[in-house]
């Protein structure tokens, strides 16, 4: 029997950080792929990532696939809070 896991889904259930740069100050600033933003350790500004559409936004299975508290986590970071 093989075990089914969507790769889309890996960056939410194993997230990595990733360097984005500050657009106030030009600082690297590390947000994690299950994150869209940051705040800049030497200006203090928000720092987000832009990114584009992930599976959690359109697979009818996304809840179940990463776990209802990270779906949901994520829903809430998209909408702006």
């Amino acid at each position: 029997m093989m075990i089914f896991e969507c790769p889309g889904s890996s960056r939410f259930k194993q997230p990595a950080p990733e360097g984005v740069k500050c657009a106030s100050c030009g600082e690297e600033v590390e947000i994690w792929t299950d994150e869209t933003e940051a705040i800049c350790p030497k200006c203090k500004s928000k720092v987000t990532r832009q990114g584009g559409q992930s599976c959690l936004d359109w697979c009818k299975y996304a809840k179940d696939c990463v776990g209802e508290e990270r779906y949901n986590k994520y829903i809430k970071n998209r909408k702006g809070k």
